[in-house]
């Protein structure tokens, strides 16, 4: 039987945070801890049925990136383990069911330590997308914090090429404009924005600019807006309004079929009014229709564009 009161719409979220909060701060899906985002009952409520993962590498940690990035892709293999809701993504998903499905990224490309062998190991071990950057610079490529206007380096170009040839998802979000021009020149395969917004709504260097989502959705890929304030308004306090704004102008540069969400829960410290935790999902779908987007577009921005995305990597 289906709940009456389940969301008209799933839901899919290509960022969170959880897996870091797992290791460090003592997260759990069943059992949150307060300042927890990612929740199993509040997945289940806003109707999320595909949730990506982060290991997120910290690079003020002593542990070293690669071990960073193993101990966070144990925690994700313990959750899964102990939350038999949730299961790996795999192509014969069946989104109208029970289960959440679950996808492995990467935050940071520092977790391969320079090494396209280590990439391709945590390929086998289930990784599906990576960033090539966070906020720092590495050995590929350089973050869109700082201002750097090099784009990737040698070892950054090779790495795309074998993320594509393997199947492992280009993830975008936090590169600065050179390397994604770069990216968008070399990649054989669509690439995506896992937790990035518009740069004609917030001036932010994190969000895109309309060539980028324009040459991301020629080619295939989607864009996930993120729900961090700083990054969907300026001056002010952003609202459910805001993240609405960034999918309507994603939607009308890119075309209704690349815009998604990336909420970034657990991944920041000040949440919006109302998206809090992923309970708050339906509000966007409600201000979508409210907006007069049909139901068909909505289901496509809300669950439909990331799954049809991401499963060509499954």
């Amino acid at each position: 039987m289906i709940p009456n009161d389940r969301p008209a719409f799933p839901a899919a979220d290509a960022h969170c945070d959880f897996l870091y909060g797992m290791i460090n701060r003592g997260y759990d899906l069943s059992r949150p801890a307060r300042r927890q985002a990612i929740r199993l009952d509040k997945l289940r409520e806003g109707g999320v049925k595909l949730q990506f993962f982060a290991a997120w590498i910290d690079m003020e940690f002593e542990t070293n990136p690669l071990s960073q990035c193993c101990q966070m892709i144990d925690a994700y293999c313990r959750m899964l383990e102990a939350n038999p809701s949730l299961v790996p993504l795999t192509r014969d998903f069946d989104p109208s069911g029970e289960k959440i499905a679950a996808v492995l990224t990467v935050e940071g490309g520092e977790a391969i330590e320079a090494s396209i062998a280590n990439l391709r190991i945590l390929h086998r071990l289930g990784v599906r997308a990576m960033t090539l950057t966070w906020n720092d610079a590495n050995r590929l490529a350089y973050p869109a914090a700082g201002g750097s206007r090099k784009g990737l380096t040698k070892l950054g170009r090779d790495a795309v090429r074998e993320m594509c040839r393997l199947g492992v998802a280009v993830d975008l979000a936090h590169l600065n404009d050179h390397g994604i021009d770069d990216v968008l020149e070399i990649a054989t395969r669509p690439v995506f924005a896992s937790h990035s917004n518009a740069r004609a709504l917030c001036a932010s260097p994190r969000c895109l600019k309309d060539e980028h989502i324009r040459e991301i959705a020629r080619k295939g890929g989607v864009i996930g807006v993120n729900f961090f304030h700083k990054q969907l308004a300026e001056g002010r306090m952003a609202t459910v309004g805001d993240v609405v704004a960034h999918i309507e102008h994603i939607a009308s540069v890119g075309g209704v079929n690349c815009a998604a969400l990336g909420s970034d829960f657990d991944g920041m410290g000040t949440y919006i009014e109302g998206l809090s935790t992923s309970a708050g999902m339906p509000l966007i779908a409600n201000e979508l229709l409210r907006l007069n987007y049909s139901e068909h577009d909505v289901k496509r921005i809300m669950f439909g564009n990331l799954y049809d995305y991401i499963i060509g990597f499954c």
